[in-house]
């Protein structure tokens, strides 16, 4: 079974008894850790258990594909259901996993962990297409999601966040989610016990806590791709590159920037403010590049929009495909888009 991201969450909490093996793949690996934790705790509560809990390296189960079935076919010498976790698997596992699923245990879990798959992946199809198993995909969160995470978390310990503070902190924490998690957690640790006045989470917490080198970048790329300024463009994109920030989160950061561009000036032509239309915008524009936005939403209109949007989805693409050249083809496009005219 194929799942959408409307069905992830529920799928977490109580998944499918039907799915007897379950992938999770995608380009994000601490997100894909997190779900496979939460996912094998709905079997077995201590994953530190070594008579329930066997991890399997898609390797051994190559040399040894009878391995599996073993495994998974074994009882616990402690009563209960057991968890079969498989690392690092690919496409190579597809013949074992699709010979498993003939015949798969009704008690135990098969999991899967893979990195990112594509959709002509023969496991990844296998998975989808299978009623005894199930296809989780972990793509790089947006910020509007990574904006639910920080609420989430910081919400548990007791804080609330302005929203000021919450643009900065997720845009400059989007790409993974276990380092998202431990930056969000650092902040907390730094907040303290929240008490009196010590409430709300504000910029200046953020920029003290967890640094704005990699949002501040990101912003500056944005806007200087926006506003056709290429020198500052690349040097914020080389900026971000030497942090290890992930060209996919530079990707996606530039493709929601001219994608609220486009709703705003949609808005506007349903007869909205340009200021209500930017108003509406959630999360809302950094107010120090409030004006910035407002500026670029005259330059970027119609037809001239169209094909940024189509040659950043492109590029995408191409970045997915084994061998390409990714850096190099992405600091092409940073050029070329804040040259447009």
């Amino acid at each position: 079974m194929k799942l959408t991201w409307k069905q992830i969450d529920p799928f977490l909490k109580s998944p499918d008894p039907k799915a007897r093996v379950v992938l999770i793949y995608g380009p994000d690996d601490g997100l894909m850790r997190e779900r496979a934790i939460k996912i094998a705790k709905t079997i077995v509560p201590d994953l530190d258990d070594p008579f329930n809990v066997v991890t399997l390296n898609a390797d051994i189960l190559n040399d040894d594909p009878a391995r599996l079935s073993d495994e998974a076919s074994a009882m616990s010498m402690m009563g209960g259901a057991r968890v079969i976790l498989i690392k690092d698997g690919a496409d190579k596992l597809t013949t074992t996993i699709k010979s498993y699923l003939e015949n798969p245990s009704a008690e135990n879990l098969v999991i899967v962990e893979a990195g990112e798959l594509g959709t002509r992946s023969s496991l990844r199809q296998l998975c989808e297409k299978s009623k005894n198993a199930a296809a989780l995909p972990c793509y790089i969160e947006d910020e509007r999601g990574m904006s639910n995470l920080i609420r989430e978390m910081l919400s548990g310990a007791g804080f609330r966040i302005e929203a000021d503070a919450l643009h900065l902190l997720s845009s400059s924490i989007m790409g993974d989610r276990a380092r998202a998690r431990g930056e969000i957690e650092k902040l907390i640790t730094y907040m303290g016990k929240p008490e009196g006045h010590n409430l709300v989470v504000t910029q200046e917490h953020v920029q003290a806590c967890c640094g704005d080198g990699g949002a501040a970048s990101l912003d500056d790329l944005i806007y200087a791709v926006g506003g056709g300024n290429p020198k500052i463009a690349m040097a914020s994109y080389q900026r971000l590159i030497d942090e290890g920030v992930a060209e996919i989160v530079i990707l996606r950061t530039l493709q929601n920037h001219f994608r609220r561009l486009h709703y705003t000036g949609a808005m506007m032509g349903q007869g909205s403010s340009l200021e209500s239309a930017v108003k509406s915008l959630q999360p809302p524009i950094f107010f120090k590049f409030e004006q910035a936005f407002k500026s670029q939403v005259s330059k970027w209109r119609g037809r001239k929009l169209d094909i940024v949007m189509g040659k950043l989805a492109e590029l995408e693409a191409q970045t997915k495909r084994t061998g390409a050249p990714v850096q190099t083809l992405c600091a092409q496009a940073v050029l070329s888009l804040s040259v447009m005219r």
